[in-house]
This record gives C-alpha cells, sequence and structure tokens, in this order.
C-alpha cells in the first residue's frame, strides 16, 4: 500500500501527542514554550551528546544562554546549515550565513534539526540546576561544562588544543 506524506505526519503528530503527555505539556505551559520551540531545543540537544546522563546539563547550558542573550553557539546546528559537509566543521564554517547558524544568530534556529527523543525532549523541559554557560568535548563522548568563561577557556585547552592521551593506552 502506499502511504501519502500527509497520512505519515498525521501518525508522527498522533505519535508525539501520546509520548508527550499532558504531564510534559503543563511543564511547557510552565516554561511558556511552544511545543515548536520545545522540538527545536531538544533537537539540538539531541544532536549535541551521545551520552543521555549529560542531556539535562546540556540544556541547562542552553536555557542559561537564552535567558542571557547569549548566542547557542552549537555547532550541530551550523553542520545542519551547511550545503555540504566533510566531516569537519571549520573556522570559516562558523561565519557561514544561515539561519540555523547559532554562533551568527541569537535565540533558537527557525526549526528543529534532527528528531528529537523523548529523553530529549524530557531534558528540554526539565534542565539541570546549574549555572553551566559552556560546555567542550572531553573527546571521550562526555563534556566538560563550565560557569565562566575562564574555566571554559582551560577546559578547552585541556580537551581540544593539547593532544588527546588515553591514560588506558599502554606504552610502547
Amino acid at each position: 500500500r502506499t502511504v501519502k506524506a500527509r497520512e505519515v505526519l498525521v501518525a508522527m503528530v498522533e505519535q508525539l501527542r501520546l509520548v508527550v503527555g499532558p504531564d510534559l505539556l503543563a511543564r511547557m505551559q510552565e516554561l511558556k514554550m511552544t511545543m515548536h520551540e520545545v522540538l527545536t531545543l531538544a533537537s539540538v540537544i539531541e544532536k549535541e551528546t551521545g551520552s543521555g546522563g549529560e542531556r539535562p546539563e546540556i540544556s541547562a547550558v542552553f536555557h542559561n544562554r537564552l535567558k542571557k542573550h547569549i548566542p547557542l553557539q552549537s555547532d550541530p546546528t551550523v553542520i545542519y546549515g551547511l550545503p555540504a559537509f566533510d566531516g569537519n566543521l571549520h573556522k570559516k564554517d562558523l561565519s557561514h550565513p544561515s539561519p540555523y547558524n547559532t554562533y551568527r544568530v541569537r535565540g533558537l534556529p527557525p526549526g528543529p534539526i534532527a528528531n528529537p527523543g523523548i529523553q530529549a525532549i524530557r531534558a528540554t523541559l526539565y534542565p539541570s540546576d546549574s549555572h553551566s554557560l559552556y560546555f567542550v568535548s572531553r573527546n571521550d563522548g562526555t563534556h566538560q561544562f563550565s560557569a565562566t568563561l575562564i574555566e571554559h577557556n582551560q577546559a578547552v585547552e585541556k580537551y581540544q588544543k593539547r593532544p588527546f592521551r588515553r591514560a588506558s593506552l599502554p606504552r610502547m
């Protein structure tokens, strides 16, 4: 049987309503967020980490940045807006003129950049109680979170600028 695009969309919206439920809808109202805003932010959180336990902390960083009108500066949003991506994000990409480039554009991107899972949606609605404004990859699937730019720059130096060494690898 051939399924029409509209049927697929209706099924997706119905499934979303079932998954989100009244408790999360009430929380959206408390936060004064629309479903579109929740799904957009959740999609960014989804793409930022593979570590489920970090989602609420990443959510807190983005909520804190939004409250302070600081650009989100999310690499996955930049990648989404690029016409082509070779697997490496370059400095020039951060200035690419795209409405999805959250290094250039303040606030949320115009729409979701991925299909967020329920854990990312929950993290969006229940961010951790944190003052963090920054995070950087530790190159092991986790992130280092920082409340100040000084702390963040130290973390960048430690995890990104110095050669990454795994302590568990034996020396030859």
